[in-house]
């Protein structure tokens, strides 16, 4: 039976950018990062308001469409209760449509801000292998959602479900203390849909062979052998075909590797992110043209997802 929310409930969520694919890792391998979008929910006695701040501000749907409320429905049914009406509240600081994982943190998000409601009625919430799962059935595939959920670095895959669809699933991993994090940011913004659509549907042999080699050393280089990195980060399945589409993100991404960085795609683009284990990245590269394009910060590793009851939550 469905236990309906009293009015009054407030609960809020911090939850991570994410940086996908890491070169080979093609749709397996996350990176949660250092910069938090934040969600408040309070229950009320019916409607749906939702305030945006931040990133995607005046850009976003006020509706149930918008897809933190797409979560938050997500998570009660999942948890077995229905709110009368809400009040939703997100101060976004993740970039959208520059594959920092902005859309699985809102819908992580809104799955996991449920727990701090329904924690206030003695209920169980959902399990991190539940939001895991919910979050993925938005995505499609497990590896940016897996990294909101877990923070840090994570291994993700999927298995057909016995009864159709799929089951998403995450394990984490210790990144090393040594790797520091520079993410470089455009204005430029991106699809999703649109550059995968400029992947190959069959690939060689040859070229299956060598991404799965890079992936399985770049497990070992994020973890225990960060010297491994620029041979670990090497990809031929879906950067080539992207950086056509994003010359200016190609660009900056060779420049770093002529420098020694190992530096990436952030999932499809056109965001780059560097793994290092310097100090800082080279200041002849800072001041090249190829990065003039890009806000170029050191970020953390993002940690994973929180929620509490009746207060903010600060990334």
């Amino acid at each position: 039976m469905v236990q309906l929310l009293p009015t009054g409930l407030t609960a809020s969520v911090a939850v991570a950018a994410s940086s996908a694919n890491l070169g080979p890792g093609f749709d397996s391998l996350g990176l949660a990062l250092g910069l938090y979008d934040e969600v408040v929910v309070e229950t009320v006695e019916s409607g749906l308001l939702v305030h945006v701040e931040g990133e995607g501000a005046g850009q976003v749907p006020l509706t149930s469409d918008h897809l933190v409320v797409q979560g938050i429905l997500r998570g009660l049914q999942e948890a077995g209760v229905a709110a009368p009406g809400m009040v939703v509240r997100c101060r976004n600081a993740i970039p959208h449509s520059r594959g920092l994982g902005s859309s699985a943190a809102a819908v992580v998000g809104g799955l996991a801000v449920v727990n701090g409601l329904v924690a206030q009625l003695d209920r169980p919430g959902l399990s991190q292998a539940q939001l895991i799962q919910l979050s993925s059935e938005f995505e499609g595939h497990p590896d940016n959602a897996a990294a909101a959920v877990l923070g840090g670095a994570v291994v993700a895959w999927t298995a057909e479900a016995a009864e159709g669809g799929a089951d998403y699933s995450a394990a984490s991993l210790r990144l090393h203390p040594d790797i520091r994090l520079f993410p470089a940011i455009p204005q430029l913004r991106s699809s999703t849909a649109e550059t995968r659509a400029l992947l190959p549907e069959q690939v060689s042999h040859r070229d299956a062979r060598f991404n799965l080699s890079r992936a399985a050393l770049l497990v070992v280089a994020l973890t225990e052998r960060p010297d491994l990195l620029m041979a670990a980060t090497e990809d031929v399945l879906h950067q080539p075909q992207r950086g056509a589409a994003q010359p200016e993100s190609a660009a900056f991404l060779q420049l770093l590797r002529r420098h020694g960085i190992a530096a990436v795609l952030s999932g499809a683009g056109p965001a780059v992110i560097a793994l290092t284990t310097a100090g800082q990245l080279p200041a002849e590269v800072l001041a090249s043209p190829e990065a003039q394009a890009f806000n170029v910060t050191e970020m953390s590793a993002g940690h994973a997802v929180k929620w509490n009851s009746g207060v903010a939550v600060a990334g």
